[in-house]
């Protein structure tokens, strides 16, 4: 029997996607996007999910990119379509309204790093490498690399690391600021889980709206940002975890948050 695309398993309320592609290094096809995208989207109305987890098949790779076996078959039209396809899913994960880590398992270039600066929170393991590599195949990131490679490590070293194609590994993505936390490959996903247990405790309404609140803040002035974050905030006062939360601290016990 044909395994699926993408797996899924459940660690409390965090669910572990993982690409499974495993013999092509978990490369990007038009199966495996769909694959992801059902995944996601599903997962976004899952009550039972605060965290998402995503992390590649094997002990090589998280993603290695596009699979550029099929993209060298495809016509023109169908490149375009292939890259609005990816870079549609890549904002859809940065917009979800839950908070998605990366488990970058080993190397993650071009299309995998892409993926990766779409999750909130990048954790890799000692062995990872990671890279936007387009230019030396004479393109350049098109799934939202070239805008959200500069707004996290700065503009000036996002245009050494596109201009070069150059990798980095685990250190230098962690010096630069691209990942949040480096662990022993045999650890990650542990790293991982520990990162999603800690946000699971919070209020989930809560992390929702502070995750809107960034991203959409981060895009506008400072005032207008700050409206946003006032209006992200009366979200939250009117719910059943707001009042759990002060109850719980009154009474010297860990909330019990619902969602409500």
């Amino acid at each position: 029997m044909e395994q699926p695309m993408v797996l899924e398993d459940r660690s409390g309320q965090t669910s572990i996607l993982t690409l499974n592609r495993p013999d092509v290094m978990n490369s990007l096809n038009f199966d495996l996007l769909r694959a992801l995208g059902e995944k996601v989207q599903t997962l976004q109305w899952d009550p039972e999910v605060r965290v998402i987890v995503i992390t590649g098949a094997g002990q090589k790779a998280f993603c290695a990119g596009a699979d550029l076996k099929e993209r060298a078959s495809m016509p023109e039209d169908q490149v375009r379509q292939f890259i609005l396809t990816l870079r549609s899913l890549f904002t859809f994960i940065e917009y979800m309204n839950k908070p998605v880590i990366a488990a970058v398992n080993g190397i993650a270039l071009g299309g995998g790093t892409e993926l990766a600066l779409a999750c909130d929170i990048r954790i890799v393991s000692e062995n990872a490498t990671m890279g936007l590599t387009e230019t030396r195949l004479a393109i350049i990131p098109g799934g939202g690399g070239t805008q959200r490679l500069p707004r996290i490590v700065g503009k000036g070293k996002a245009k050494e690391l596109i201009f070069t194609g150059r990798r980095v590994d685990s250190k230098e993505a962690l010096d630069i600021g691209l990942v949040n936390k480096v662990a022993p490959a045999e650890k990650l996903m542990d790293a991982c889980l520990e990162m999603a247990a800690m946000i699971c405790e919070a209020g989930p309404i809560a992390v929702s709206q502070a995750k809107y609140a960034i991203n959409y803040g981060c895009e506008v002035d400072l005032n207008t940002g700050l409206a946003i974050e006032s209006n992200a905030y009366w979200v939250t006062i009117p719910t059943e975890d707001r009042m759990e939360g002060l109850v719980a601290f009154r009474e010297k016990r860990k909330p019990v948050y619902k969602g409500k």
